[in-house]
């Protein structure tokens, strides 16, 4: 198996990328399905360890944001890579519409208060994003957040969003809180593969609404939306990560690796005891010891 190199798929700041120069599908991480497994679980194994460091250091947030096209592997990157961590240092939001309550803050408030504390890892599936993209294929979503006429600088909206949300990560970081975001960069005809297993198992139909073959007339505005967002917004403190998302365990394997190449940056360790804790701790031993 090929040394996962993440920096292969990260969009580097100032460096203008075309989706469609990138790969959907990853050079051969994996030898077979048994190395895959065996690799996964690895990266799981060591996740769970730097997790509890997380928690017990409390000292760092680490904030990981998924975008994609429907069908991209979003749900099932979350669920398989973080399945060996402690769910009680995870949070996982999803964000769908946003609710006429939602829409009477600025854009950046739903998500804002779904943001990890300190020493746990928060997980945004679908974000703050999807106000430059979504919004901006069906800009009659923008006529429905009511911003007042003269601050809706139709010219210059977009870039002025990527500049809120480059200066919101950009203080999420000054205070602690590591941002990492992922395109998982599907193909139109995997899309189309995905969305025929969702028609014809019946345990999937849940997955698959008309709305989704709807959406997938504007595949081409979507791309341009998602090019415009990747380039302006991948930043040294708040990276993108284009994934190639045709294959879902290859794309499993990479994102667990950049989260792992995160934490272990972060240069954590256990709390160490002071002397009063220390004393404390020596008493108790004698305490038990006795007692047996």
């Amino acid at each position: 198996m090929s040394k996962i190199d993440a920096a292969l798929y990260r969009v580097s700041p100032g460096e203008a990328i075309r989706l469609d120069h990138l790969p959907t599908a990853a050079k051969r991480i994996y030898e077979s399905k048994e190395q895959y497994r065996e690799t996964l679980a690895a990266h799981v194994e060591e996740l769970s360890q730097l997790q509890n460091l997380l928690y017990a250091s409390s000292r760092h947030a680490l904030l990981v944001i998924f975008q994609g096209m429907d069908a991209a592997g979003k749900d099932s990157a979350i669920k398989h890579v973080m399945s060996g961590v402690n769910p009680q240092g995870v949070q996982v939001h999803s964000f769908k519409h946003p609710s006429a309550g939602e829409l009477e803050h600025d854009f950046l408030w739903r998500t804002t208060v779904r943001l990890p504390e300190r020493g746990r890892i928060g997980i945004f599936n679908r974000s703050y994003y999807e106000e430059v993209l979504v919004v901006r294929v069906h800009p009659e979503i923008l006529r429905a957040e009511n911003i007042p006429d003269e601050l809706l600088d139709k010219k210059n909206l977009w870039q002025k969003r990527y500049q809120s949300i480059n200066s919101f990560e950009d203080h999420l970081h000054r205070n602690g809180t590591r941002v990492v975001k992922f395109f998982l960069h599907l193909s139109k005809e995997e899309q189309r593969q995905r969305f025929l297993k969702r028609v014809e198992d019946p345990a999937r139909n849940w997955k698959f609404s008309a709305a989704d073959m709807e959406e997938r007339k504007y595949w081409t505005q979507y791309t341009e939306a998602y090019e415009a967002c990747l380039n302006a917004t991948s930043t040294n403190h708040a990276p993108w990560y284009a994934v190639p998302a045709d294959d879902k365990r290859a794309a499993r394997l990479i994102v667990s690796e950049v989260i792992l190449s995160i934490l272990r940056g972060l240069k954590m360790s256990y709390p160490a005891p002071d002397e009063t804790r220390h004393q404390e701790l020596q008493a108790i031993r004698t305490q038990l010891e006795q007692a047996g």
